[in-house]
Formats: C-alpha cells, sequence, structure tokens
C-alpha cells in the first residue's frame, strides 16, 4: 500500500484553506508595526467621544447646572424616541439622504462614462473642471447657494421667473419643500464629482476583453452596460452608495447655514446639536448623538448585505 505526501504549499487546514507562507506572515508583521501605531491613535481618539457621548446619556445632565446629575439609564433613549420632533427630524434626514445618494449615482455614473470616454489630450481638464465643486469647503458652498436662492440677494428668480411658480417675489427659504430642494441641490453639486470620481476607479476594473466579446455577440450598449459594466463595477458602486450614504446621513453645514432648521428641515445632526449646545441638555444630546451613530453603522450593515461585496478579496 503506497502513501502520498503534500507538499507544505497544497497541504489544507481543517477548514481547506492553505497554510500561510512564512514571506506572507513577515509581510503582514511588518504591516502591523507600520500601521499599527497610527491605528490605535485613530482608535482613541475616535472612540474616546463616542464612550464619552454614551456614557453621558446615562445621565440627566445640563450644563445650566452641574450637580444635579443623575443616573436615569435608558431614559433619555426613551424620551428621545417618544419625541415627535426626533421622529420628524429622522424622517427629513432620510429623505435628504435617499433623495441626494439617488441622483448623486445617476449624475457621477454619467460623469464617470465622460471623463472615461474622453479624448486622451482633454482628459485631464474634463476631470480638473468636474472634481472642481467637490474642492470648494462646505460652508463656502452652502453660503454661495443662499445668496443665489435668496429673496434679496438672488439672481435665481431673475433669471427663472418665466416658471409658473418662481416669481421675483419667491422665497425659496420661506416654506419647508422649496428649502429642501435647494438643500438637496447644493448637496448634490457638491458632492456628485466625489461619486463619479470612485465610479471612474470602477470602470477602469472592467475588463476591455468582455465588452469586446459581448459586442462581437451582439450586445448592444444597454446589454453591455447591464450585463458587464455594472456587475464588474459592484465594489466601486457599494464603496460611493456607503460612503455617500454615510455622509448625506450626518448632513448639518448646509441646512444651518440656509435655515437653521425652520420650517421643518432639522436633521439628526442639527437635532443633536440644539440639545447639546443652544440647550445644554448634555445627557439628551449625548442620546441624540448616539442614536444618530447607530444609525450610521445601520446604513453601513445593510448596504454590505444588499451588495454583498467581498472588499477584502477584490482587485483595486
Amino acid at each position: 500500500m503506497s502513501t502520498t505526501t503534500q507538499s507544505p504549499s497544497t497541504r489544507r487546514d481543517a477548514q481547506g484553506k492553505a497554510p500561510l507562507s512564512d514571506r506572507t506572515r513577515a509581510e503582514r508583521r511588518l504591516g502591523w508595526m507600520l500601521a499599527g501605531p497610527a491605528f490605535l491613535v485613530m482608535l482613541l481618539v475616535t472612540m474616546y467621544p463616542i464612550v464619552q457621548a454614551l456614557w453621558d446619556s446615562l445621565f440627566s445632565y445640563r450644563l445650566t447646572a452641574p450637580d444635579d446629575r443623575s443616573f436615569v439609564f435608558l431614559q433619555n433613549y426613551w424620551t428621545v424616541l417618544t419625541d415627535p420632533v426626533f421622529l420628524r427630524d429622522l424622517g427629513v434626514t432620510v429623505l435628504i439622504t435617499v433623495v441626494t445618494v439617488a441622483v448623486e449615482l445617476v449624475l457621477g455614473f454619467a460623469l464617470a462614462l465622460v471623463m472615461n470616454n474622453v479624448i486622451k489630450s482633454f482628459r485631464g481638464v474634463v476631470r480638473t473642471a468636474i472634481l472642481v465643486p467637490y474642492g470648494i469647503i462646505t460652508v463656502v458652498s452652502a453660503f454661495a447657494w443662499f445668496y443665489a436662492f435668496d429673496i434679496n440677494t438672488g439672481y435665481v428668480n431673475n433669471w427663472f421667473g418665466w416658471l409658473p411658480i418662481i416669481g421675483p417675489d419667491f422665497n425659496w427659504f420661506g416654506q419647508g419643500w422649496s428649502s429642501l430642494i435647494v438643500i438637496m441641490a447644493s448637496e448634490i453639486w457638491k458632492t456628485t464629482p466625489f461619486i463619479s470620481l470612485l465610479l471612474l476607479a470602477g470602470l477602469a476594473q472592467v475588463p476591455g476583453e468582455l465588452n469586446e466579446a459581448a459586442k462581437v455577440d451582439g450586445a448592444g450598449w444597454w446589454q453591455r452596460m447591464y450585463k458587464v459594466t455594472l456587475p464588474s463595477m459592484k465594489a466601486a458602486i457599494m464603496v460611493a452608495v456607503v460612503f455617500r450614504a454615510l455622509d448625506a446621513f450626518r448632513i448639518f453645514d448646509n441646512i444651518f447655514i440656509m435655515t437653521n432648521g425652520q420650517y421643518g428641515t432639522e436633521t439628526l445632526s442639527l437635532l443633536a446639536y440644539r440639545t447639546s449646545i443652544t440647550r445644554l441638555e448634555i445627557g439628551l444630546g449625548s442620546a441624540v448623538s448616539v442614536i444618530l451613530f447607530i444609525c450610521v453603522l445601520l446604513i453601513a450593515f445593510v448596504a454590505m448585505k444588499v451588495f454583498k461585496v467581498d472588499l477584502a478579496g477584490g482587485k483595486g
């Protein structure tokens, strides 16, 4: 009876995975040695505010009465979650997130196609021009949009006064729906270049051979886009959606500058600011912040489950 032996490279462990080589282990150790200190510093800087907010949310605590501090456990969370203002602000936050991310994904993909297919001699100029809005500071962008739509200093009403709804005296910031339109438009204008940049990286990962093969088989442009391009860009699309959704859900600057939360435009970030900074309710404000943090984690978790992309094993 003969026996066979396996080389170290072909041996498998109990889970069916090949053992790591000595070189791979050495590279991993080197990676942790180089990135470990920075990772620990970032972890401490990030975790300390989170832990402090979680701790403060368990107390009834006002800065105007620092000695009157009592442990209430989850009472602050119950107060926040049953408050109609919180539910309204949550709805506004979700609305802004869904609309802006959806529009930015479509526009960003269109811009990515333009940047990917433009003539090489003009490629740098086109990409720079498209990315200009993303390079502007958010506060500066918000003020620019505010002054453009303001009833006293704006020029939008003069340019589009011929439309049925818009007139010289139309106050964009006088009601909730028109204020949200301006806020979402400013968000879309500002961050669509970021989406296009991520999707452009995804387009670079699409194998050209597959497109050529599909074209030879008679597939049209839409069929190649649906069957070849989009599936190959799944990881890039997921990263773009997750990053932008997390950012949109925490929107603060544009609303604070344009409406300051009036006319039903307040979001969860602005609610946390008002509760903690304006009203000095540290306990309730910390509870709102923790709930906002949990919502952000849920968004990331749901996106990962929906797209089902293994970023660790992907390319690019």
